[in-house]
């Protein structure tokens, strides 16, 4: 039960049961090697290769923004694979990844850039993380959000460079091996000249051929706006001049945009801190938002070593070792976990979680402008590159972090309730006909109806389905009487209210939001 929350968007009856059968560490090898699920919805390249007069949505109907240059298509594609697709974990994982090298549709808009974007960090998320980099730094989706495409190698926009080494591999403050703070307090990991010379050393790529304008490409020499594969090098609009990175590395004048890039992966590969700095936060995405010092120096070590248990092929940045490490360590599967372990559900697992559980299906087409916004996690719109929320986010009154409470208040605690009820008493949503193969959002609760007649049995059921044990015996005993209160002299469809009942005040409960 704890694995399935932890690797899948929230279990299911099903998925607790193919666990328990396998095993952990089977279990995580086989959704490793599962079929990749994909993002496929959504316009191609034509948005950027429009050479007509007017508009490119001029007669293409209502839909055309969110059809070709939005992430609406996305977000679609997001919930069907997170609720349905059997490759749970390359999802989570996948879900992990895009939260730190965050890109946004708030800034960026071409669907099938976004697209190619998400799709690559799927295909990622049991490779290396040096790929991950490489990957993201020549993306024209993050070229673009970031300021480094056709970068002006003579005064070169740095956003870029000072995410790449703040968000994206390093962090800002000098790490052990376990973490911690080097000498108990930061100490700068770099300064402003470093950022500087990173970004002489990113300069000189261009978007990839095939876009095309009415106005032509700007500046001259370089390509249009395109977002159908990786940028590619532009050597007069690189920077040449030698340049000294970190770990040692250091560029020799003359050199390459490609052989620079290279240097900048191995500069960051090389750091000290990318294995606790990378490892922490991928256990805080997954496991907990607090890991102790010595959990998270395993996971560094099998980054850092590239194995773990048989997972991995000894090369550092490895992803399947590092995610086995995290899933399998000790203080992961824990039975009987401190008060300090475990994380707020985000809202994106809430909304999938619950839907998964009381076998549900969606398109996704409700649960981004209206439950995503108003939950306040609409995917692939973070409002900055920062993410939805901080990874040091402090909960309030606690000496502890919790990332997700950085978008949580009382507001939202009620929002989530609502969510709940809108599944289970409103009906969820119908399907919206201009959603390509719309089925809607609801959830099927027939299957409980066995146990509606007993309801202890009913609730218990439940409850190890959302919590993985019984509710608290005070708590539990308030559910059964107001499950119980339906009753033949009451009500003629007395069973379906049972289950609706004993599914909204069960899913609805604190011990539901936060995963220990």
């Amino acid at each position: 039960m704890r694995l399935a929350d932890q690797a899948s968007f929230g279990p299911t009856e099903a998925l607790i049961e193919e666990i328990r059968t396998q095993g952990p560490a089977r279990w995580i090898a086989l959704q490793m090697s599962a079929p990749r699920s994909r993002y496929t919805s959504g316009g191609n390249g034509a948005v950027h290769q429009y050479t007509g007069s007017g508009s490119f949505c001029d007669g293409r109907g209502p839909n055309c923004w969110r059809d070709w240059s939005s992430s609406i298509p996305l977000v679609w594609d997001f919930y069907r694979n997170a609720v349905e697709k059997p490759d749970q974990l390359r999802q989570r994982v996948a879900f992990a990844l895009q939260q730190i090298v965050v890109v946004s549709n708030l800034e960026v808009e071409g669907t099938y850039g976004l697209r190619n974007y998400h799709n690559m960090l799927l295909d990622e998320a049991f490779g290396n993380y040096r790929n991950v980099l490489r990957k993201v730094a020549l993306s024209p989706v993050m070229g673009d959000y970031l300021d480094n495409v056709n970068n002006d190698k003579a005064a070169p926009n740095e956003n870029f460079a000072r995410e790449l080494l703040q968000l994206f591999s390093i962090g800002t403050c000098q790490l052990n091996a376990d973490g911690t703070l080097k000498g108990g307090s930061c100490q700068p990991t770099y300064d402003n000249e470093t950022v500087r010379a990173y970004a002489y050393a990113l300069t000189g790529w261009t978007y990839p051929p095939g876009g095309a304008t009415p106005w032509g490409c700007w500046p001259r020499g370089t390509n249009c706006r395109y977002y159908e594969g990786d940028m590619v090098p532009v050597e007069a609009f690189h920077d040449t001049q030698p340049r000294t990175l970190l770990s040692g590395v250091s560029l020799p004048a003359g050199h390459t945009a490609p052989q620079a890039l290279e240097a900048v992966l191995d500069s960051l590969m090389q750091h000290p801190n990318i294995a606790p700095f990378i490892g922490k936060q991928l256990i805080q995405h997954l496991v907990t938002s607090n890991p102790s010092p010595a959990y998270v120096q395993r996971v560094a070590s099998a980054f850092a070593s590239g194995r773990f248990q048989g997972f991995g092929n000894g090369q550092r940045g490895d992803l399947r070792a590092t995610v086995a490490a995290i899933l399998l360590d000790p203080e992961a599967r824990n039975e009987s976990p401190g008060n300090d372990f475990g994380r707020l559900r985000e809202p994106a697992q809430v909304m999938a979680g619950v839907l998964r559980a009381l076998n549900g299906r969606t398109d996704g087409d409700a649960l981004g402008w209206w439950w995503g916004d108003t939950l306040r996690q609409h995917v692939f719109r973070a409002p900055s590159v920062f993410n939805f929320y901080p990874p040091d986010y402090p909960v309030p009154g606690t000496g502890l972090v919790g990332p997700a409470f950085g978008i949580h208040n009382a507001n939202g605690a009620l929002q989530r309730i609502n969510y709940v009820n809108y599944l289970v008493n409103w009906g969820g949503s119908q399907p919206n006909g201009s959603v390509p193969d719309a089925i809607g959002t609801k959830v099927d609760l027939s299957p409980f109806d066995a146990d509606a007649e007993d309801p202890a049995r009913l609730v218990d059921r439940l409850s190890r389905l959302a919590l993985g044990q019984a509710l608290p015996p005070q708590a539990r005993s308030q559910v059964i009487n107001a499950v119980a209160a339906f009753n033949p002299t009451r009500d003629n469809s007395h069973l379906r209210n049972r289950v609706k009942t004993a599914a909204y005040l069960v899913f609805s409960a604190p011990q539901y939001h936060v995963i220990r």
